[in-house]
């Protein structure tokens, strides 16, 4: 037997792997286009899910036979089944090829098709005639950018929510645990260490608001405006069935009734999302950061934080730890800036009435929500709950600190407090020292005026 099969298409004969579920089409762009990563499934299986909500609309206007329509939902349903292993095998193509998605269109449309004849080869299902029917590769595939976009979007929030519980519980833990503040790399005045924590998750906290109010855009889907935007070919509701059907599907509320033009040429959701997920990348790598240089040493660094120890931090030196959570999570995050320069420029290129930068921009966005939403899971269970604070060094840090002069201000002045504290540092005394030597300043008076936790606003809250 042949290993081979052949199959036709507009531009004539192709020889196809004679178990391959795809078609001519498939086939063409298989070799045509091999670099790079395969398009994700989760973009297979949202199309998936839009052709069977077409393949209903359709029966429910008469603009496809009941038996064909039917048919077409059972080869999907059998689709859909499959895990991504399985599923990976009727889709080989990649990301980089025509730029409106038309290739991975057509892959589903005759995988769908070749599924179809198996289960009865009775009724005849044509890729583009049927399984396409009333749709476009310029709108189907942009409306299942959106729903995978807007379904990781989700997914990104949900992590990031575990994340802020995880640090409030650490900044409830320690609110009163006083520590001393850094501004510009320098000692400054003391703060407690929930306090600190508490910054985080206001930052945190703001990114959420900025992911879930603009995720809403994501929820305008192209489906109906078919080839240009005009909707030819689509029976009438046809694109507002579908749109139900998908926010009962991903219980994820989402609307054809906007403008279809708007829908195939531009993809400013994608970009302006994608802009809030670089916001939350650019805090987590703060707040990463903040982590790992407190919980350096843990004897020749700052030595503040004691960090779960994962796994050995080194090939050569017995015992060393190192924070690979905040490593990975930084990591993540200075890819997704880099991404959201991707996404910028893909999305500006909706030349006349279609971008053509389709699968590259939805790829890339995939991967930062990806990148995000596993990163930032394993940075709260892996670092962040299991972190604990070294009181001894944070107290001893604080009464080494010159900047606690700050409270003598009011007291004795701007001027008289500095000369104490470049005195303490010229002569490497402590800050009571200097400032009892000054004959400014009692011993009394100084144990009065100078309380670290005094000096953080604790007990005003």
């Amino acid at each position: 037997m042949s290993d081979y099969r052949i199959e036709e298409d507009t531009l004539g004969k192709v020889k196809i792997p004679v178990e391959a579920m795809w078609g001519a089409q498939t086939e063409r762009s298989r070799h045509n286009f091999s670099t790079g990563a395969k398009m994700p499934l989760t973009i297979i299986r949202a199309l998936l899910q839009i052709k069977k909500a077409a393949a209903l609309a359709n029966k429910e206007a008469q603009a496809l036979s009941a038996a064909k329509s039917d048919l077409i939902v059972e080869a999907i349903d059998q689709l859909l089944k499959l895990n991504d292993a399985e599923l990976r095998k009727d889709f080989p193509l990649v990301v980089y090829q025509t730029g409106s998605g038309t290739q991975t269109n057509m892959n589903v449309n005759e995988v769908v098709a070749h599924v179809a004849a198996q289960l009865n080869s009775k009724i005849e299902i044509l890729p583009n005639d049927d399984v396409n029917h009333g749709q476009s590769s310029n709108d189907i595939f942009p409306t299942a950018m959106n729903i995978t976009a807007a379904m990781a979007i989700d997914e990104l929030v949900d992590s990031t929510k575990h994340l802020v519980a995880e640090l409030k519980a650490k900044q409830t833990q320690y609110w009163k645990v006083v520590k001393i503040g850094r501004t510009h790399l320098q000692d400054a005045t003391p703060l407690t260490f929930g306090q600190e924590i508490s910054g985080w998750v206001s930052m945190l906290e703001h990114d959420l608001s900025y992911l879930q109010e603009l995720n809403q855009t994501l929820g305008e889907l192209a489906i109906g405006g078919t080839a240009v935007g005009t909707g030819l070919n689509a029976a009438p509701g046809f694109a507002e069935k579908i749109a139900v059907q998908m926010s009962q599907t991903y219980q994820h509320e989402f609307t054809a009734d906007n403008n279809k033009f708007y829908g195939l040429a531009a993809h400013s959701g994608l970009n302006v999302v994608h802009g809030a997920m670089k916001t939350l990348a650019s805090d987590l790598l703060k707040i990463a950061n903040d982590v790992r240089f407190l919980a350096s040493g843990p004897r020749s660094g700052y030595g503040e934080l004691n960090i779960p120890a994962n796994e050995p931090g080194s090939s050569i030196m017995p015992g060393k730890v190192n924070p690979t959570q905040a490593e990975a999570i930084t990591m993540a995050a200075v890819r997704v800036m880099g991404n959201d320069v991707t996404v910028n420029v893909a999305a500006s290129q909706g030349n006349f009435e279609m971008n053509v930068y389709k699968p590259v921009l939805i790829y890339t966005f995939l991967e930062s929500a990806e990148l995000l939403t596993g990163t930032i899971t394993g940075f709260a269970d892996k670092m962040i709950a299991g972190m604990t604070v070294n009181e001894a060094r944070m107290e001893e840090l604080v009464d080494q600190s010159l900047m606690t002069v700050t409270a003598l201000s009011p007291h004795i002045g701007y001027h008289q407090s500095a000369e104490i504290a470049q005195q303490a540092q010229k002569a490497g005394t402590t800050l009571r020292e200097a400032a009892i030597k000054s004959g400014s300043v009692t011993a009394e008076q100084f144990d009065k005026w100078v309380v670290p936790i005094d000096m953080t606003g604790i007990e005003e809250k």
